[in-house]
């Protein structure tokens, strides 16, 4: 039982979280009960309103900007970086595009069609913690690419952050359906008429018998968010089924007929990304993958959130709000709400238990963008915050002003992460040394 970590059924292996009556992350686990290491990128497009961004140290600790307000509850797991940069981003002409190396560092390719970029830190991590879970990692999304051109840049730059070779983008899931099955595949013919806990009910009575009391109530409480999160994606199928007057795909004579283009996708660009949020939660939470890659919205995204009173303009559109003060104060709130989303995510993963640390302490969450000021395109410092204790590896409640230093790559930040997570180099990128943190 000790190395148990799934229920299965027809076509489905639910991956199990942590228990205290039995380990549930396999031999490989430093000693029983130990948890795994994670790391997860997230990232928004069109950079932040600089005003009100970043985090200083004070006599209560760390003091957060407005924008980063959100993360009060968590202020002790959290660090905030001020002027890491990828020098590469200022070379040259280009807005958006040549910014979009966040991950490898390397100078971005100034092509329409042969497009390179960098293996990226994120997929050299999951090439060695893959060997221990079903899936090296998870790359997640919100937007389709889009197909245009800009100074001899390729706009298919401003949809990826993750890369599996330099000129290979790592593909993107933004279909909930299909990023939620990607965690329960085992490789056989799944019955899909039937929800997943009704295809795995026979072994998890057979699990609870020899399970703690607690941990009985924990199993329940985990199988209630998986049937929760399943009954959402569901939902958002439905949706989409009836926009399209149940159609979905249809083949003709000359030319496929999509319905909606985005069938499956949440109305909602709020629960599209609260969604995605909560699947790679489950993902890490059941150690289907350790690595994780999420855009929350393209580059040059003109996501729009209802929701937000009088807020009507798309992301890209009030980035450039020449300091029109009514746009400022929108972008403004859209800055904020993107981090209230990101927030809420977090606190779910310090509120799961793996034992002697939370999910949140065992892991590196980070959240960034390709600029800091959108409005000017500025990328000679960027908007960095870590999250997550790293397996009890990270000081959190920091704020690290690195602006006057002559070696303040972003690079740096990645290697100490990659040496975290087990994969130790003398170089990634533009950078030689990892930063202390």
């Amino acid at each position: 039982m000790n190395r148990r970590r799934f229920l299965r059924g027809t076509g489905i292996a639910l991956g199990l979280p942590w228990f205290e009556s039995l380990s549930a992350f396999g031999a490989e686990a430093a000693k029983p009960g130990s948890a795994p290491r994670r790391l997860a990128v997230c990232f928004t497009g069109n950079g932040v309103n600089p005003h009100h961004w970043g985090a200083t140290m004070g006599e209560g600790g760390i003091q957060f900007a407005n924008s980063l307000r959100p993360l009060e509850p968590l202020k002790d797991k959290v660090a905030v970086f001020r002027g890491l940069w990828n020098p590469t981003t200022v070379e040259g002409e280009g807005g958006h595009y040549p910014k979009m190396n966040i991950l490898s560092g390397l100078r971005v390719k100034k092509t329409t069609t042969d497009v390179e970029v960098g293996t990226t830190m994120d997929q050299i991590v999951a090439a060695t913690t893959g060997r221990h879970t079903p899936v090296p990692s998870i790359v997640l999304g919100t937007e389709r690419p889009s197909y245009s051109t800009d100074s001899g840049f390729t706009s298919i730059y401003s949809a990826y952050i993750s890369w599996s070779t330099p000129t290979t983008p790592s593909p993107k899931e933004i279909f909930p359906q299909q990023a939620f099955d990607q965690l329960f595949d085992d490789g056989s013919k799944r019955q899909r008429d039937r929800s997943i806990l009704d295809l795995v009910l026979d072994d998890a009575k057979g699990l609870r018998s020899r399970l703690s009391v607690r941990d009985s109530q924990k199993l329940d409480e985990y199988l209630s968010s998986v049937r929760e999160i399943e009954q959402r994606v569901e939902q958002a199928e439905k949706i989409s089924q009836a926009e399209t007057n149940g159609q979905g795909w249809q083949p003709s004579v000359k030319t496929p007929t999509l319905g909606r283009p985005d069938s499956g996708i949440p109305a909602s660009s709020e629960d599209h990304l609260r969604l995605m949020f909560d699947i790679m939660l489950l993902a890490f939470q059941m150690d289907r993958t350790r690595v994780a890659t999420f855009m929350l919205n393209n580059d040059l995204s003109n996501m729009r959130f209802p929701s937000l009173d009088g807020v009507t303009s798309g992301i890209h559109e009030l980035s450039h709000h020449a300091n029109d003060e009514t746009r400022l104060a929108h972008y403004q709130k859209v800055n904020e709400f993107q981090v209230k989303l990101w927030a809420e995510f977090l606190q779910k993963m310090a509120a799961t238990d793996e034992g002697e640390r939370s999910l949140l302490d065992n892991s590196m969450i980070l959240l960034t963008s390709s600029l800091m000021d959108g409005n000017a395109h500025d990328s000679r410092q960027l908007p960095v915050v870590l999250a997550g204790g790293g397996g009890g590896t990270i000081k959190g409640g920091q704020a690290y002003d690195l602006s006057e230093d002559p070696n303040r790559k972003l690079c740096r930040l990645h290697l100490a992460l990659m040496d975290r997570m087990g994969v130790r180099v003398d170089k990634f990128g533009d950078a030689e040394n990892a930063l202390a943190i």
